[in-house]
């Protein structure tokens, strides 16, 4: 008989503007077993991803003052190459001119849409 092993709590970095959202999100996280760190800008995000902590993957809001999660996912992907990023959104579509291949989840969701969207991001990792 084989035993399956759980996969591993992973940390995932919760980036929004919007503290109810972001508190929101991190405790789903949580609750689905893994670690979470919060940051409200993207300038906080970077100060975090440079720190040297464990993180397996950006969550971020698309749209956030001062730079784009968009952007954010560029410059995060520039200093961990292979970083899994999620990109929240209520857009239905993005901004013209927004070029974006990042797996989107669409707000408002629940935890049982954030876990789907999350499983195959981090299987991966």
């Amino acid at each position: 008989m084989t035993s399956v092993t759980p996969a591993p709590p992973w940390t995932i970095l919760v980036v929004d503007d919007d503290v109810l959202i972001n508190m929101n999100t991190t405790d789903m996280v949580q609750d689905l077993g893994h670690a979470a760190l919060e940051a409200y800008s993207g300038a906080q995000a970077l100060t975090l991803l440079q720190s040297g902590a464990r993180i397996d993957l950006l969550l971020t809001d698309y749209a956030m003052p001062g730079m784009t999660g968009v952007e954010l996912a560029h410059a995060a992907q520039a200093l961990i190459p292979g970083l899994p990023v999620l990109l929240a959104t209520g857009y239905a579509d993005l901004p013209d001119g927004v070029q974006c291949a990042l797996p989107r989840l669409n707000k408002p969701y629940d935890q049982h849409q954030l876990k789907a969207q999350l499983e195959p991001l981090l299987s991966e990792r």
